[in-house]
């Protein structure tokens, strides 16, 4: 038998809960002396105690606690309820962590708002390139990646090498954080023609895509922080006396490594008035 403070040092739960628990008839205390009041539990009631605090976590009330052990859960439901509920917390986690994200960049394109000018911003002419390439609409951004690995997987295996960066139209008229509308595409040479069918079940098909007019702006950097990029490159388009004539395209210049960041090409065909 433990009296009340050493089995909350046991169990790492306080003493005012175990005596919470204990008067609301939880966990009543296994022996109480008779003359001094002391309360004292047995190691036997761990795992009623570990039940009710895995119940507690799960949003039940103490009443509901009650009923649900006096029912005797068995341990594979209630396993399954915490994994339920453990697969909720880390939804909500992921979510707080993208928000977090979202407000970051924010307020960086509002701690970089007199300095957008920083960015250094041409207008370049793109030559037409000869690619393969995929459109899918993805759920999410980071699906580019996934794309692009299965499209340089399915050239390795034809023996295609790419003779360019390989790079993104984004074909939505608006942007959507979710359901985009996108084609990736690596350049080959101009002899390479038909369809490849990729690991991940996608077809590869040749095409020309043309060139033109374009205000690029190159980041380096991770991608949560592009939009700086993007807003330079829309206010410098604006007071240039241009307009975005077509779909907005990324280059992947060059990949993440422990010595560099990653660097993007980001172009907006543009034509003047």
């Amino acid at each position: 038998m433990y009296r009340i403070g050493e089995f909350s040092r046991l169990c790492r739960v306080p003493v005012s809960a175990l005596r919470y628990y204990a008067d609301y008839g939880l966990l009543p205390p296994a022996e109480i002396d008779p003359e001094s009041g002391y309360r004292y539990f047995s190691v036997g009631q761990l795992p009623r105690l570990n039940r009710i605090l895995a119940l507690k976590d799960l949003g039940l009330s103490l009443d509901d606690i009650r009923t649900f052990l006096d029912d005797g859960p068995a341990p594979a439901e209630l396993r399954g309820m915490l994994r339920l509920k453990h697969a909720e917390i880390g939804e909500r986690v992921a979510d707080e962590r993208a928000r977090l994200a979202r407000v970051e960049a924010r307020l960086r394109l509002i701690e970089s708002e007199e300095s957008v000018t920083d960015h250094d911003i041409v207008l370049k002419t793109i030559e037409p390139h000869h690619v393969l390439r995929i459109r899918e609409v993805i759920p999410e951004p980071a699906e580019v990646g996934t794309l692009l690995m299965d499209a340089f997987a399915a050239l390795g295996s034809a023996g295609i090498p790419p003779v360019g960066p390989p790079f993104a139209r984004y074909h939505d008229d608006e942007f959507t954080p979710v359901d985009i509308d996108i084609e990736v595409a690596i350049p080959v040479m101009p002899d390479v023609d038909g369809e490849i069918a990729t690991p991940g079940g996608r077809t590869l098909m040749a095409a020309d895509i043309p060139g033109g007019d374009m205000a690029v702006v190159v980041h380096e950097g991770p991608f949560n922080t592009i939009d700086q990029a993007y807003t330079a490159l829309g206010t410098w388009i604006a007071e240039s006396g241009y307009h975005i004539s077509g779909a907005p395209q990324e280059a992947y210049l060059r990949e993440s490594t422990d010595d560099a960041p990653p660097l993007t090409e980001i172009r907006f065909p543009v034509a003047k008035g």
